[in-house]
C-alpha cells in the first residue's frame, strides 16, 4: 500500500497517527482507559446536564448572551461508534456555542459493541427530540452535526427526522462523516489516523455483524439510503488522506444530485483527525469553514 501525501504543515503530526493495525483493533479497553483519563482535563465544570431518555444525556452549552428561543446544535462526538464521550468535547462545545451564540447540546450515547445498533441512533434521536421539544429553543433553527462516527450519526438523525416528520432541520454539519460500512469490506486504502484495521472493527461493534452485508438498514450506514431528497441544506468537510473521503465525497454528489443544497471542504493532504493536532492554519481555517456552515444554516451573525 503506498504511503498517504500528507501536507506538509501536518507531516509532524502524522508521525504520532496511527496506522498499520491502528489503536482500536488491538486495545479497546485500554483506549477507553485513555479516553476517560483525559476527561477531567478536557471536560468543564459546572455544564448543565439533562437527562433526554432512560439511556441518554446531554450537556449543555449556553453562549453568555442569548435570547429564547435560541438557535441550537446537537453536537455529536466521534469515536468509531466505540470510543468517546460528550464531556471530552466541553470545550469545543463551549468555544462553538460562544462562535454561534447559539445553544449547543452534546449528546451522550451508548457505545458498541456492549450496545449496537440501534442504541445509538436511539439516544442521539431523543436528544434531538428534547431540544424540539424544548421551549428555550428555536425549533425552526436546529442544526445536527458530528464528527466521525458521529458525522454518520448526525446524517443518519437527519434521515429519521425528515422520515419521521420530527421538524424542518436548518442543516446537517457532517465533519469526515463515517457514512458506509461497504468501506470496511473494500481493499484497505491509505489513510491516517483512522486505519482500515479500525474501521472493520467499529462497523462490526456497532452493526454486530460483519460489515458489507446487503441487510444493512440505511439507518445504521447512512450512504446505503437510496433517496437522498428532502434532507436539509449539508456542509461536509474531509481530508484527501481520510479513509472517508471517497465515501464522503461521493456522499455529496448524491445529496447535489438529490437536489440537496450541499458544499464540500476538500482539505488536501489532511488525515482523519488532523483538526485535533496542534493548531496549525490548515486546522484553523478548516474549524472557520464548520462555523461558518453552521453560521450559514442557523442564520445568525458571528458570536
Amino acid at each position: 500500500m503506498r504511503s498517504p501525501q500528507v501536507h506538509p504543515s501536518l507531516r509532524l503530526a502524522a508521525v504520532f497517527m496511527p496506522r498499520g493495525k491502528g489503536v482500536v483493533t488491538r486495545r479497546l479497553r485500554l483506549s477507553r482507559i485513555g479516553f476517560a483519563a483525559a476527561e477531567p482535563f478536557l471536560g468543564l465544570r459546572g455544564v448543565e446536564v439533562a437527562k433526554v431518555s432512560p439511556t441518554a444525556h446531554v450537556r449543555i452549552h449556553r453562549p453568555r448572551t442569548v435570547s429564547d428561543p435560541a438557535p441550537a446544535v446537537l453536537w455529536i462526538h466521534g469515536g468509531g461508534y466505540v470510543l468517546g464521550s460528550a464531556r471530552l468535547e466541553d470545550r469545543v462545545c463551549r468555544r462553538m456555542a460562544e462562535g454561534l451564540n447559539a445553544v449547543v447540546a452534546a449528546v451522550d450515547y451508548r457505545l458498541a459493541p456492549e450496545h449496537p445498533y440501534p442504541a445509538a441512533l436511539d439516544d442521539c434521536y431523543a436528544a434531538l427530540t428534547w431540544l424540539v421539544d424544548n421551549p428555550a429553543i428555536d425549533s425552526t433553527r436546529i442544526v445536527v452535526a458530528g464528527v466521525s462516527a458521529g458525522g454518520g450519526l448526525a446524517a443518519a438523525v437527519a434521515m429519521r427526522c425528515i422520515d419521521e416528520g420530527l421538524v424542518d432541520l436548518a442543516g446537517q454539519v457532517l465533519q469526515y462523516p463515517m457514512l458506509d460500512d461497504r468501506t470496511a469490506a473494500a481493499a484497505p486504502a491509505p489513510s491516517l489516523g483512522w486505519t482500515p484495521h479500525d474501521n472493520r472493527f467499529g462497523w462490526s461493534a456497532y452493526l454486530a455483524a460483519e460489515p458489507g452485508a446487503e441487510t444493512v438498514d440505511s439507518y445504521a450506514a447512512p450512504a446505503r439510503r437510496a433517496d437522498l431528497a428532502g434532507l436539509p441544506p449539508t456542509w461536509i468537510g474531509v481530508g484527501t488522506v481520510d479513509l472517508f473521503h471517497d465515501e464522503d465525497v461521493a456522499y455529496a454528489a448524491r445529496l447535489r444530485q438529490a437536489g440537496v443544497p450541499t458544499q464540500v471542504d476538500v482539505i488536501r493532504g489532511a488525515f482523519h483527525g488532523f483538526d485535533v493536532a496542534p493548531a496549525n492554519r490548515l486546522a484553523r481555517s478548516f474549524k472557520d469553514a464548520r462555523l461558518a456552515a453552521m453560521r450559514q444554516f442557523l442564520g445568525v451573525t458571528q458570536g
